[in-house]
């Protein structure tokens, strides 16, 4: 490569990327331009340290960009932004302090990220009105919180976002209240869900409004109100959580061609249809595991995974990105909520015929203290019997969620899943953990 590889962007995907590739081969030039200052961070814990849990934002930091210079041996550049590219010269125009100039590259990677969505809302410029999908936007809250004597919280959304901000919001001693156009949070996650989630929310002080939709935010200068359908309701601080949009109009405008839901097409090693250019991270599709089609799915380990294997590809050793299950866990207080794969009603639009159980078992075993309830859903196909997807709700335990998606990863039907080999002693489980439990009933209905 006599041209160096270039990264845009220096999160997840980007600096795993960049760091894999010179580990991978100290020759080669890896140039990673990123418009912001922050590099490498954990945005997952974000809503943690505006609750107050982490101490420090620069805690949230993995790897400092001078640290990424110093000792990886990475031409960072931060504050500088890539603004063309054009895959025919294989040049990118770059943006530092208002003057512009040209990097080639060898091998790209578009590596841009996701941003919050910001709804048609009037008032979105008011003080106190706030998104949080950056570490800038992450301290901008904590201190407005904590130098403030808010008494009203309103979370819009009621996905990650705001079910980890609705927690953090009560931390504050702070009123919160959640509103959700949907019939339910956390849609991704299912009914049966939703239902534990809201009624551990409620317990918990904050008030549901779901099936409520928000127009708009009031205040002369700082927000002091909701807009709802045929009411205004105070609010001190506005938190808008409901969802993100892939950053594909950079990719775009080169002429690069984006997926069915609408994220930047790849293959299996992340190449994008433009010739030396890949994408991953939140920008970016995968490959459903069990559907074999394009997702989009913006999840942290989603982004690093195929970093990494973009970083050793374009070295010389071509690595897969790997497949997607979209796996996800949330905390909403002391409880916990995970899913993967396929639930029914998208196993059936993915043309299967899907059938599904829900157990409730303890974590432990019954006489073993300090157990709890958890409820485990899973969905498989009925002519096949393979397994589809899953969920789990509960105190402890979601992360059995992992044993459910290791399935799907190796294709496994019910009873097999049903028959694999799991640790078993008091204090960890019961002799049936609850996801064979669960496994163990839907075969009996597959029968």
């Amino acid at each position: 490569m006599s041209e160096p590889f270039v990264v845009i962007g220096g999160d997840a995907a980007g600096m795993s990327a960049a760091s894999k590739a010179k580990r991978e081969d100290p020759s080669v030039d890896v140039v990673v331009f990123e418009k912001g200052e922050w590099v490498s961070y954990a945005a997952c814990g974000m809503p943690y340290y505006v609750k107050g849990e982490v101490d420090d934002l620069d805690d949230l930091v993995t790897v400092t960009p001078e640290e990424f210079r110093t000792e990886r041996d990475i031409d960072l550049r931060t504050g500088e932004e890539v603004v063309d590219i054009d895959p025919d010269a294989e040049v990118v125009t770059v943006d530092a302090d208002g003057e512009t100039y040209e990097q080639p590259y060898g091998e790209l990677l578009v590596a841009t990220g996701a941003s919050a969505i910001e709804p048609p809302f009037d008032g979105l410029e008011l003080e106190g009105v706030f998104t949080i999908h950056d570490m800038d936007e992450a301290d901008a809250i904590e201190d407005y919180v904590t130098e403030r004597d808010l008494e009203t919280a309103a979370i819009v959304g009621g996905g990650y976002v705001g079910i980890e901000m609705a927690e953090a919001m009560a931390a504050h001693d702070i009123d919160v209240h959640l509103y959700e156009m949907l019939p339910h949070v956390l849609q991704p996650f299912g009914e049966d869900v939703a239902n534990v989630v809201e009624e551990h929310l409620r317990t918990h002080g904050v008030n549901l409004h779901l099936e409520t939709a928000v127009s708009g935010f009031t205040g002369a200068k700082r927000v002091d109100g909701v807009e709802l359908e045929d009411e205004t309701v105070p609010a001190d601080v506005v938190i808008v959580g409901v969802g993100v949009a892939p950053n594909v109009d950079l990719a775009e405008d080169a002429g690069i061609e984006l997926g069915p839901t609408g994220a930047i097409a790849t293959d299996e090693y992340g190449r994008t249809t433009a010739e030396n250019v890949f994408a991953a991270g939140d920008c970016a599709e995968g490959r459903h595991v069990v559907t074999g089609d394009p997702d989009h799915v913006p999840l942290a380990l989603t982004a690093n995974r195929a970093g990494r294997a973009i970083g050793q590809t374009v070295t010389g050793d071509p690595t897969p990105i790997g497949e997607i299950a979209g796996t996800a866990i949330v905390k909403a207080f002391d409880l916990g909520a995970a899913r993967t794969g396929l639930l029914e009603e998208q196993g059936r639009e993915a043309g299967f015929d899907p059938v599904s159980v829900t157990i409730s078992a303890s974590t432990r075993a019954h006489y073993y203290p300090g157990g709890a309830e958890l409820t485990v859903t899973l969905v498989a196909d009925r002519e096949s019997g393979r397994l589809l997807g899953g969920t789990v709700v509960g105190r402890e335990g979601a992360k059995r969620i992992d044993t459910v998606t290791m399935a799907l990863h190796a294709g496994m039907t019910v009873t097999e899943l049903q028959n694999a080999d799991l640790a078993y002693a008091p204090p960890f489980s019961p002799v049936w953990d609850p996801v064979l439990t669960a496994a163990k009933v839907l075969a009996g209905k597959l029968e």
